[in-house]
């Protein structure tokens, strides 16, 4: 056995109130930090995520290889709930990170000696999901005499295409998710300014709600996925997008917020017509189910869109980056969609911008993301706890910002677009 870790402390459960078992690994760390710090051979960084309902560990040395990684999902039992359930999740979590950890390990071919620091998601999150991983991530630094990396993970997200792509600073990103929406530069590796951010739900809340209303899981074909791969496929089926019509969100405020509420309300409005129109009840699904789809993740997308518009135009307007380096970097879980990654490369086109996509793979929580922002940040040596008294101090933050607000800057500016035109031709032709 590569790692054999499978050992009970205790002591150390009861003082974390975490009731299930941990890794050990016994041995001090016999790597030379400095020797790493100064890239006399790769740092190897290992990352824990688990601020939500995926308990993940990924393993990434500093020159972007992947040496391990691996992942449980709580997906489908959050699913038969109609949605997380914090309380679940963190015994879930509790129960899985020890076995996603060590599989890492495994996957890596090497020990917790090998390690150079421990990365974990701190921040933002559930916050009990947060304090398993952090525990745990706190506790492998300490017996392995390591140093510990608290991650943000929306920073993460941001971050994350860096290690498959050549994207230099400053650059924009729009991270899209069931948690979030939301815009900003990115100047460096801790340096953000907000740009935009969603005002109600997120759109990955907001897809797997209309999901939900409109009885999905009730269609064979959608029984397992999330409401929002369940939309996306669903509205590829759709003969007629213009049955259903929405109005255009947020006409007269001049800033880059989201807001998806108003959308799904309309979504809802139009299911309870046609459900009165035709007769329909109980489990039953609506005839137009496809084409209501359809028309509601195009209106989701043109807002992104317009909203990411006129991030651009702001940035434009301040001469914020080069007029020949100007990047778009979409991430996040609703990142996926391949209609709104097929509008985002419409408007970069129209506008002169270099798209750039996060790998599916690694759009939705993941724990390669926390190890590769670990390795970004122990590059630049920003953020790395090395006393191990203040590594006791690290907390879990259940609602930290991303970076700096400058979103009443946009506001200020009061920026009118013409806006890119994102039509369901545009994004079905080929």
């Amino acid at each position: 056995m590569v790692w054999n870790i499978r050992l009970s402390f205790h002591k150390f459960l009861r003082k974390h109130s975490l009731n299930r078992s941990v890794l050990l690994y016994s041995q001090k760390d016999d790597l030379n930090v400095l020797r790493n710090f100064l890239h006399d051979k790769p740092a190897i960084i290992l990352g824990i995520e688990s601020s939500c309902d995926d308990t993940g560990c990924g393993i990434v040395d500093s020159t972007g290889i992947v040496l391990g990684e691996a992942i449980i999902t709580q997906h489908l039992t959050h699913l038969n709930f109609g949605g997380i359930i914090p309380s679940f999740a963190r015994d879930m979590h509790a129960n899985n990170i020890t076995k996603v950890c060590e599989n890492a390990l495994r996957f890596a071919n090497i020990k917790l000696k090998d390690i150079t620091a421990v990365a974990t998601t701190v921040k933002p999150g559930l916050p009990l999901s947060l304090d398993v991983g952090t525990k745990f991530g706190k506790y492998l630094a300490k017996i392995g005499n390591k140093p510990f990396i608290p991650i943000h993970h929306m920073e993460a997200h941001a971050l994350t295409a860096r290690i498959k792509e050549k994207v230099e600073f400053p650059y924009l990103v729009l991270l899209v998710s069931g948690g979030h929406c939301l815009l900003a530069i990115v100047e460096n590796v801790d340096k953000f300014y907000l740009l935009g951010t969603n005002i109600d739900n997120a759109p990955g809340e907001i897809f797997d709600k209309v999901a939900r209303r409109l009885k999905l899981r009730n269609i064979p074909e959608f029984s397992t996925l999330n409401g929002g791969l369940a939309i996306e496929i669903a509205a590829r089926k759709a003969l007629d997008i213009n049955q259903f019509s929405f109005y255009p969100v947020m006409t007269h405020n001049y800033d880059c917020n989201f807001s998806f509420a108003g959308l799904s309300s309309a979504c809802v409005e139009h299911i309870k017509r046609e459900e009165m129109k035709h007769n329909v009840t109980a489990d039953r699904v609506i005839p137009s189910v496809y084409n209501l789809c359809a028309a509601f993740q195009l209106a989701s997308i043109i807002h992104i869109c317009q909203r990411t518009q006129r991030a651009m135009e702001f940035i434009e307007k301040k001469k914020l980056f080069p007029t020949d380096k100007q990047t778009l970097v979409v991430s996040g879980g609703v990142a996926c969609n391949d209609f709104l990654a097929k509008a985002l490369s419409i408007l970069c086109r129209e506008l002169g911008y270099n798209f750039v996509r996060t790998p599916p793979k690694l759009c939705t929580d993941n724990g390669i993301m926390i190890a590769w922002n670990g390795v970004e940040r122990w590059v630049s040596n920003t953020g790395v706890v090395r006393d191990q008294n203040e590594i006791e101090k690290v907390c879990v933050d259940g609602n930290a910002p991303l970076g700096e607000d400058w979103t009443e800057k946009v506001k200020n500016e009061n920026l009118k677009c013409k806006w890119v035109k994102i039509t369901k031709e545009l994004l079905l032709r080929t």
